[in-house]
């Protein structure tokens, strides 16, 4: 059984997610983390559990999503692990930063690479393992982090509950998007969908109220 945490972060409330389960071992997923208080409720959480964080991961290259990838690399020297279509977008975090949040940041405040993932790669930790579900649209390398045996997909800003992320970003597709939704819809109707922003939804019910996936 896996143990899920949200820590909803920075200024646009994206959601950074603690993973673990009874080997210790976690993933963090989308570490948003920016400002200390933030920080140190993931540590306190990570800690006071007694949790061995083993893989920072990232659904997409969007700079909300790694704000605290510098802080995870310094206290557990993890480095984030990206889809490879978004290595640009992670190359221009610091100009992300000014567009889209007003900070100014450089290059040295985020965390180096340390692996970009293609599809057939997979994040294994403790007793379980995710596998990569390509959903390009919001941007080039969007993906779902999907673990079938607990039926729980982390869907980035690909599917949030009731609507989907932006496609007007850099790299974005409409077009992309919706062939996403038409792949993803295919999981099981019971699959938890835990989104970058907002509250957790099932693939189920998305299904019958998303106007999105009827397209």
């Amino acid at each position: 059984m896996m143990n899920i945490e949200r820590f909803v972060c920075n200024d646009i409330r994206e959601n950074c997610y603690v993973v673990s389960d009874s080997s210790k071992e976690c993933v963090i997923v989308d570490c948003g983390a920016y400002y200390e208080a933030e920080k140190q409720a993931l540590k306190k959480y990570i800690e006071g559990n007694g949790l061995t964080p083993t893989h920072l991961i990232a659904t997409h290259g969007h700079v909300d999503h790694h704000l605290g990838d510098r802080f995870v690399f310094d206290t557990w020297g993890l480095k984030p692990e990206v889809p490879a279509s978004d290595e640009t977008l992670m190359q221009q975090l610091p100009e992300q930063a000014a567009a889209i949040m007003g900070l100014r940041l450089t290059q040295d405040d985020f965390a180096p690479v340390g692996r970009y993932l293609a599809v057939n790669d997979t994040i294994s930790f403790g007793d379980h393992t995710f596998t990569i579900i390509e959903t390009p649209g919001h941007s080039p390398g969007s993906v779902f982090f999907y673990c079938e045996e607990e039926n729980i997909a982390f869907s980035g800003d690909t599917l949030f509950k009731g609507s989907i992320g932006r496609t007007d970003f850099q790299g974005g597709s409409m077009f992309m998007i919706i062939q996403s939704l038409r792949h993803i819809s295919q999981l099981p109707d019971a699959t938890q969908i835990l989104p970058g922003h907002g509250e957790m939804t099932t693939i189920g019910y998305e299904e019958t109220t998303n106007p999105y996936l009827d397209r």
